[in-house]
């Protein structure tokens, strides 16, 4: 699938879907194929190597010729969600493999590493991912299988250092596997920084529209491991619908526009909160005065992200009020579409999340229809 290089920017390759045209019609939209499976030939086998829409079906070909484009990588494989990708990447190893999770990630995915997949036999050990020193001690040469990061991390948007771990990670023999969703391969290409596997929740930026649920997975390599996930997918059904491969293609071809229209308002909007009286704390990559500030400049190219987290001074209490009493952002879950959506993390994710007194906004509104001073109502 990685084929030949795009010669061009990944904005025209977003815009253009690589500049594919159907052969067979000259359409410039790529069909929409529904058919469920194919016709053997004479000979037994399967003429265009395809047998069964669940694994085959060229509709998903453009999406995955289009994140291998941009990631950098061997071959792409849409899922139907973004979890259905994450746990794909654990459900390819096997019961008694040692992995390292960082503290702050999806909520969604912790709580299934903490339940199905400690079940089912993996060693799941969640460190923080923002110190390599820490990283380093935990790894277990030749046991420890994979090492997962999530960077910038939600809902604290802490950054890990992609190259550093992936250099300590190959060393004792495991694999790195990075969700880079809130990064966006516009903004960070963990391929290229030395991860084995990128996986994104398509549902978020890369559509962009709040009206698509779907996950992607790029991989460095071809080799055994990714061979495991491949069935895993294939096997289990974890596929979107062509429809919603089809609405992909299309949410992604603006992606460029919408990624650096959200990295610049949620930057003005950070900086704007940062001096808010009622403000104990703004953490977001892009600030000088955020932990992982340095890093996050070493790694993200083009803008930090949508997504920032504010602590307000006066505790939960304030923080859910203000997150049902905003004029001009929706109370939602979710990040990455159109919609400037917040929430109070911490009554949502309840006992043990890092998010605390924390509520987030996932994409801020233009900067000409934003006055900072009303996002705060009084009780």
């Amino acid at each position: 699938m990685s084929g030949k290089t795009y010669p061009y920017s990944a904005a025209t390759a977003l815009a253009q879907s690589l500049g594919k045209i159907d052969q067979e019609t000259q359409a410039v939209v790529p069909p929409i194929h529904v058919a469920t499976t194919y016709l053997r030939g004479t000979d037994n086998s399967y003429p265009n190597g395809r047998v069964y829409s669940r694994a085959d079906n060229p509709t998903y070909q453009p999406v995955e010729a289009l994140l291998c484009q941009l990631e950098q990588g061997h071959e792409a494989l849409l899922f139907g969600s973004g979890m259905a990708a994450a746990t794909a990447v654990f459900q390819g190893l096997r019961p008694g493999d040692h992995v390292l999770a960082p503290k702050v990630m999806y909520w969604s995915l912790r709580n299934w590493l903490l339940n199905f997949a400690t079940d089912w036999g993996l060693q799941i050990e969640f460190i923080d991912m923002t110190d390599v020193d820490t990283l380093a001690r935990h790894l277990q040469p030749q046991r420890t299988k994979l090492v997962w990061l999530e960077t910038p991390g939600n809902p604290l948007w802490c950054v890990s250092d992609i190259a550093a771990i992936a250099e300590h990670a190959h060393a004792a023999g495991a694999k790195v596997a990075v969700d880079s969703t809130c990064a966006t391969p516009l903004l960070s290409q963990p391929l290229v920084l030395g991860a084995d596997i990128v996986m994104h929740s398509a549902t978020k930026y890369l559509n962009g529209h709040s009206d698509v649920i779907a996950g992607a997975l790029i991989t460095a390599r071809d080799d055994a491991y990714w061979q495991r996930i491949r069935l895993v997918r294939s096997q289990g059904g974890a596929v979107p619908s062509p429809h919603d491969a089809a609405q992909l293609l299309r949410g992604m071809r603006t992606m460029h526009l919408r990624v650096r229209e959200s990295c610049s308002t949620a930057q003005f909007i950070a900086e704007q909160l940062e001096q808010h009286e009622a403000v104990a704390e703004v953490l977001y990559p892009g600030l000088p005065s955020f932990a992982g500030h340095a890093i996050a400049r070493q790694q993200m190219h083009g803008g930090f992200g949508g997504m920032l987290s504010v602590r307000l001074r006066d505790g939960a209490a304030a923080a859910i009020h203000v997150a049902a009493h905003t004029r001009l952002w929706k109370r939602a879950t979710s990040l990455g579409g159109v919609e400037s959506l917040i929430e109070h993390r911490a009554s949502i994710e309840g006992t043990g999340t890092p998010a605390l007194t924390i509520y987030y906004v996932c994409r801020a509104a233009s900067r000409t229809n934003t006055n900072c001073s009303r996002i705060f109502c009084k009780p």
